[in-house]
């Protein structure tokens, strides 16, 4: 029995998924959030495949065993950038820094993530997983735009989640003033923002070279939220853990989405890992999408 349009992501997730083996010898591929998780594992792949890697990270100490470990395990080359995505200033410096060094990008991962149980804001005004999860993503993504439509063809991949169906989103109150904050719907809010311009990029770029496409990265193990209280640590290693696969299948989707030929004019759609998916009705208001962009150039300082 065929699921409701709603309900189908069920179903995706159990499909096996798609792979290629296409190389990426000499392509540059900026990746945040790449020390742990799915932004390790598609740093993995990547260097596999022959991409010169650029981690932009928080650890630095963290990123240079990555390094370490990706150099030598595949002789290629990679770099990394220090940056912490709930800093906006940090964002800035960090595109600065990749405009300078690379004349070329040909893919950018937005990766970098978190989840928060609890409101904080960060040194900018913002709710913290609204300006880590979307805001920081949308200011490096338009900052490097340029360059690489200069690079085209170029693939930009938006690492989102079906968090997105939480929903949470409300322009009117970004910040959680007005309501109760709830870690779910809050992350959710990042995700459905997020989702909402890539629909609005995807029209920006038509024609250029450069695609966009956001990806679900399966019900994989990370060390997201792990920033929180201690019962919620506990809670998540020994009870949800076990119920979550190897992110490995992340790192192949992700390469699959930069890489792969059948893909090269692909843009503006979603995936749950690798099978092209519809997201929930309220992540698809293109109205609402382009109020999203004017708040969220607002918020980046890009008006």
């Amino acid at each position: 029995m065929k699921l409701p349009e709603e309900l189908q992501f069920i179903a995706n997730a159990r499909k096996v998924q798609l792979t290629t083996t296409a190389r990426l010898d000499g392509r540059v591929c900026v990746i945040t959030g790449a020390t742990s998780g799915v932004g390790y594992q598609a740093a993995r792949r990547l260097a596999q495949f022959g991409a010169h890697t650029v981690l932009i990270c928080r650890n630095r100490l963290k990123a240079a065993a990555v390094k370490d470990e990706l150099e030598q395990a595949f002789g290629t080359r990679v770099d990394i950038i220090q940056a912490d995505f709930a800093r906006l200033a940090d964002v800035r410096t960090a595109a600065e820094v990749i405009l300078k060094n690379y004349p070329r990008i040909d893919v950018l991962v937005n990766n970098a993530g978190i989840h928060n149980t609890h409101r904080s804001l960060t040194v900018d005004g913002i709710e913290e997983v609204f300006a880590v999860n979307h805001v920081a993503s949308f200011l490096l993504t338009r900052l490097l735009l340029e360059r690489m439509i200069e690079s085209a063809p170029a693939r930009i991949i938006q690492v989102n989640s079906q968090g997105h169906r939480f929903g949470g989103l409300n322009l009117a109150d970004l910040n959680w003033e007005k309501r109760r904050y709830k870690g779910l719907q809050g992350y959710g809010a990042s995700k459905v923002a997020q989702l909402l311009t890539v629909w609005e990029f995807a029209d920006l770029l038509k024609g250029s070279g450069v695609t966009i496409n956001a990806m679900h990265p399966g019900e994989v193990k990370t060390n997201i939220g792990m920033n929180n209280d201690l019962l919620y640590r506990l809670y998540n290693r020994l009870i949800v853990a076990r119920f979550l696969k190897d992110p490995h299948i992340s790192g192949s989707a992700i390469h699959y989405l930069a890489a792969a030929p059948d893909l090269a004019q692909v843009s503006g759609t979603f995936y749950n890992l690798t099978i092209p998916e519809k997201p929930a009705a309220h992540a698809l208001d293109r109205e609402l999408g382009k109020k999203v962009w004017q708040v969220s150039e607002r918020l980046a300082g890009l008006a």
